[in-house]
């Protein structure tokens, strides 16, 4: 458990590290119009993570709560991700991992195996659902890396 306790912890350097010293045409650069930006993928990344601390907390308040997903797409566009700030999502989703910290490093091994459940009938426990949070970070810091490539690509 320590170790993925320390794997979620670090999620907030290695976003901040992707991201660093990007010009804004990069951070601002779609591969094709159906592919988010960097820019949006960092939103994307945040409220992300509004929704699973959330999902989180009732996992551990709750006996087996509902859990409920979202439309990223819908966000992405309704939300007009391109008009928000990103340091601010960056600094937000530095303090929800900070938020979390204290509670993490708390609890039992009984608490790692309390479980949530989705209306599609899905079951997970919140050890799961904290790994999915280290994983989802893992997969868009390797997708943030293909838009920069892409970029270069494109430059040339």
């Amino acid at each position: 458990m320590k170790t993925l306790i320390e794997e979620y912890s670090r999620d907030y350097s290695l976003m901040r590290e992707a991201v660093e010293g990007l010009s804004e045409e990069e951070l601002r650069f779609q591969p094709s119009p159906d592919k988010w930006s960097i820019h949006q993928i960092v939103i994307h990344v945040t409220d992300a993570e509004v929704l699973a601390l959330h999902r989180m907390k009732k996992v551990l308040a709750e006996d087996e709560p509902l859990l409920l997903s979202f439309d990223q797409e819908a966000w992405a566009n309704n939300l007009e991700y391109e008009r928000l700030d990103l340091e601010q999502h960056l600094i937000l989703f530095q303090m929800l991992r900070a938020s979390m910290m204290p509670l993490l490093n708390s609890l039992t091994p009984e608490q790692f195996e309390r479980v949530g459940e989705y209306p599609d009938g899905a079951r997970y426990t919140f050890k799961e659902l904290l790994k999915m949070r280290t994983q989802h970070v893992r997969n868009h810091l390797a997708q943030i890396e293909r838009v920069r490539q892409a970029y270069r690509e494109n430059r040339v």
